[in-house]
Formats: structure tokens, sequence, C-alpha cells
């Protein structure tokens, strides 16, 4: 994530320092998105823009909800409560995915338009399995389960048009309705977010 954040802040430095004559043909921006669907999360990416027309996307999505097999019983404990839950166990998914896409304006300025895309991810799923309760005096202090995290990776097919509107050359924002499908995990959803750059 670390890795992502900081590819995307020297990307974006670039492209402030980008010549006139790629600005006039070609788009470079990042965009940041809150997602909402079968899971939740968000999603960053890079999207490059060639002759007003083809885009290509490069990006990271990070999901997560309530595990399906969490027991009916499971607390966090007086330690769950001091850290607000934030280890609470959770089913979770990072995708790395690259997408091409084509791109069509919707207003004659270009002030709204449609990306739509299509690309593979890696997917790693992150699950908590294997609950077996804890009986211990001190239970009341932890967790009431042991569990063991289990990691699954496949290959993901990524359906994600988006509607963007870049409201001036470098800030704009998106809505984007995306499937992730895979033998493992179908994720859909839609994200609302920003995006920055060189956006036309």
């Amino acid at each position: 994530m670390k890795r992502i954040i900081i590819l995307l802040a020297v990307i974006f430095t670039s492209v402030t320092l980008a010549n006139a004559q790629f600005a006039k043909n070609n788009a470079l921006y990042a965009a940041a998105e809150l997602n909402l669907g079968n899971y939740f999360g968000g999603d960053l990416n890079l999207n490059y823009v060639l002759n007003e027309k083809y885009s290509f996307k490069l990006g990271y999505t990070g999901n997560f909800k309530k595990p399906k097999t969490l027991p009916d019983d499971f607390s966090t404990g007086v330690t769950g409560i001091l850290v607000w839950g934030l280890n609470h166990p959770m089913d979770q998914f990072e995708n790395y995915g690259a997408s091409v896409g084509r791109i069509y304006k919707i207003n004659q300025s270009g002030t709204i338009r449609v990306n739509l895309s299509l690309g593979i991810g890696y997917t790693i799923f992150t699950e908590p399995e294997n609950w077996e309760k804890i009986n211990d005096k001190l239970v009341h202090l932890q967790e009431n389960y042991s569990y063991d995290n289990i990691e699954y990776k496949a290959v993901s097919l990524i359906v994600n048009p988006k509607i963007e509107f870049p409201i001036t050359r470098f800030f704009g924002f998106t809505i984007s309705p995306m499937l992730q499908i895979n033998k493992k995990r179908t994720y859909f959803g839609i994200g609302i977010g920003t995006m920055i750059g060189l956006l036309e």
C-alpha cells in the first residue's frame, strides 16, 4: 500500500512537470475512490489516455467485509474495545490490476466522459477460518476465539466502466461501477472518488 502511494506521488509530480505538447494530446492522472458493494474499501489507480480515445490503467483495490463464518458469540474483549475493533477479523481481498479501455465524450466540451475498460487482476484473499473457542478465565480481556487467517490467490476479470467529470484540467470526480470475477469470489460495487493530474 505504501509503495503504491509513493508511486502515485512520484507520477503526479512528473505529471505537473509534463510539457505542453504531451498535455495537448494525452492525459495522465491518478484517481482515488471509495468502494461500496458486497465488500467495502478503496481503489487507487494511475490512468493514461492516448489521443483522447484510448485508456490504460494500473490500479490497486483493497476491500474487506465481516466474515460469514464469524461465530455468533464472538467478542474482541476489552482489548478490542480499547482499539475500537481495529483488530476485528475480516474477510479481505487485495487486487492488483491492469485495464485497457475506450473514452467516449458525452458532451462536446469533454467535461463528462465515459471510460469503458476491461482488464485482468491478481487477487489475494485473506479469510479467517478454523475457529476454536477459548476457555480461559481471562477471555473477557481478549478475543474469545482463536482462528487462522487463510490466504487464497486467483486471477480476476475486471469490468470497470467509469463516468469521469474533469471539472478543470487538473481535478475532477469519478463514479465507477466495478465487477471482479474469479474462481473464488465475485466483487460488485460502485466507486466514488476524485482524479488529479493532467485530465485533458
